[in-house]
């Protein structure tokens, strides 16, 4: 098999440059401390996907305290998204350009700063600031964080285990972040969801200045300005033109005018990536098809949780009248259901399952979930349909999302290991960017069209309403995305190194259970 191509002929998934490394390549500097290094990444990780979650519980909490609108309370997350999804791109190539431990520790840095200064923000116009700055700081760190693991894990068994271990911990960290938040909100106050980042950040920035070796191209991958600018602006119009679709209207100039910008922007930026000499992300690392159907699925995937987890919090507390902490709680199930089902997938299902049917099977199942919770309304009681659409829509994520982010990394070349990390992170963060944003226009429009029709005094089931569609929604973007990748994905794709050899995924599960 050519060494330059990541998926067999028989559909297998191999991550061809690694095969061969271990015999062409130095010695490895990370090799005996390889998993204590990959402990401090997933520190780092954990944080950065905690950050987008743990403010959802105290998002009550922050309001009062700094007496915001309704319209502009979703800015709290979506600015934290929109600034890390429009800079990944970028944060991507400079840790190919300049080393990946050096902008790996300059993105802790300057996210530890960002979330004091968010922590102690006296209005909502630092808070948002800061949570913007802690966005570009992430873009900066994240992909950093992901190629890393490619360049610390020499064996492709190893490497596709921290993988799957890297998988399992982005897919319980959001939950986590919930609970957490409803944690520090309850026991503390909201300003400790941002002071918490602090305490990760100085545990991630310890670990990697004694545990990690700086690594970059030998030959480095120079920027180029005009595929940064359109990378970058096309993202931004996007997830901006969105938010301002929930306060200004779909038909607002404004809101037209960033859509079709940023839509037009990210045509150029993809077609100038051809000709570029130095492109931004390489053609050659989304020409796979099994590649293109992972990113998706992170995208449409992560659409569905974080509108899932948007208005579940405020059902929680504004409907059903709970505390942040047993809001926290409330989704507890959850987490742990996308954490077992994430281990039973490495363990077991991929002896007898294609990719295909894992990542399909698996968005179909959280789509089943979403739609299960329409049926919750202002007298639901928890167990009897809240609890079985958050257990339904934990095991859709725990198999789909997990086995996507292997599937959209594993097989890269090491010279494109932080632009292939840039593609698997801004997939998710762009999916939740506009996933919020794009789901709480339909909320809000329903919500109006509601209070129209059954009058003012209606307030809290047009409430239930507005979240009733928002939670369609989401299920239509879990379904979309099974559709789409059970297309994309080549059929009788499975995990395995070489034809012949054992699945690297059977090694993942002695370390995951």
């Amino acid at each position: 098999m050519s060494t330059n191509e990541p998926f067999g002929a028989s559909g297998t998934l191999v991550a061809p440059e690694a095969v061969d490394v271990q015999s062409t390549a130095p010695p490895n500097p990370h090799h005996e401390r390889r998993w204590l290094a990959l402990g401090v990444i997933l520190i780092a990780q954990m944080m950065l996907l905690l950050d987008a979650t743990i403010v959802n519980v105290a998002l009550p909490s922050i309001q009062a305290d700094l007496g915001f609108s309704d319209d502009t309370r979703q800015w709290v997350v979506t600015a934290y998204l929109l600034a890390f999804g429009s800079l990944l791109l970028l944060g991507g190539r400079l840790a190919d350009a300049f080393g990946r431990k050096n902008i790996f520790i300059v993105g802790l840095v300057g996210f530890a700063i960002a979330s004091a200064v968010g922590g102690a923000a006296p209005n909502i116009e630092t808070l948002v600031t800061a949570r913007a700055v802690q966005g570009a700081f992430a873009a900066v760190m994240a992909p950093a964080a992901l190629s890393l693991i490619t360049v610390i894990f020499t064996d492709l068994k190893e490497l596709s285990k921290a993988f799957a271990i890297f998988g399992a911990v982005a897919g319980g960290s959001s939950a986590v972040g919930l609970m957490l938040g409803g944690v520090l909100t309850d026991y503390a106050n909201w300003r400790w969801t941002l002071y918490v980042n602090v305490v990760f950040a100085v545990v991630g920035i310890i670990g990697g200045l004694a545990l990690l070796h700086n690594s970059s191209e030998p030959n480095r991958p120079k920027l180029s300005v005009p595929s940064t600018i359109l990378g970058t602006a096309g993202v931004f119009g996007l997830v901006f033109g969105a938010s301002r679709a929930e306060t200004d209207g779909w038909d607002a100039a404004v809101t037209l005018t960033s859509l079709v910008a940023g839509g037009l922007l990210l045509i150029v930026f993809v077609v100038f990536q051809r000709i570029d000499r130095h492109p931004l992300v390489p053609v050659r690392v989304v020409a796979d098809r099994n590649r293109g159907a992972g990113l998706l699925t992170l995208l449409l995937g992560q659409a569905g949780v974080f509108a899932l987890f948007l208005f579940l919090t405020y059902y929680f507390q504004g409907v059903l009248g709970y505390s942040p902490i047993t809001t926290g709680l409330a989704f507890l199930p959850m987490m742990v259901t996308v954490a077992v089902v994430a281990t039973l997938t490495q363990s077991v299902l991929v002896r007898h399952l294609t990719m295909r049917a894992i990542v399909a099977g698996g968005l179909t199942i959280g789509g089943a979930g979403a739609a299960l919770l329409t049926q919750a309304d202002a007298s639901s009681q928890y167990a009897a349909w809240v609890l079985p659409g958050l257990i339904l829509a934990g095991a859709g994520i725990g198999s789909a999302i997990v086995s996507a982010v292997a599937l959209a990394q594993m097989g890269v070349e090491p010279r494109d290991a932080g632009a292939a990390g840039a593609l698997n992170n801004v997939s998710q963060q762009l999916g939740a960017a506009l996933g919020i944003a794009v789901i709480s226009t339909f909320v809000a429009t329903a919500h109006s069209n509601y209070l129209v029709d059954h009058g003012s005094a209606a307030v809290v089931d047009a409430t239930v309403h507005g979240f009733t569609i928002g939670y369609w929604w989401a299920a239509g973007a879990f379904w979309a995305g099974a559709v789409i990748c059970g297309a994309l994905i080549r059929g009788g794709t499975r995990f395995h190194t070489e034809p012949g050899e054992p699945e690297p995924l059977d090694e993942i599960a002695g370390g995951l259970i």
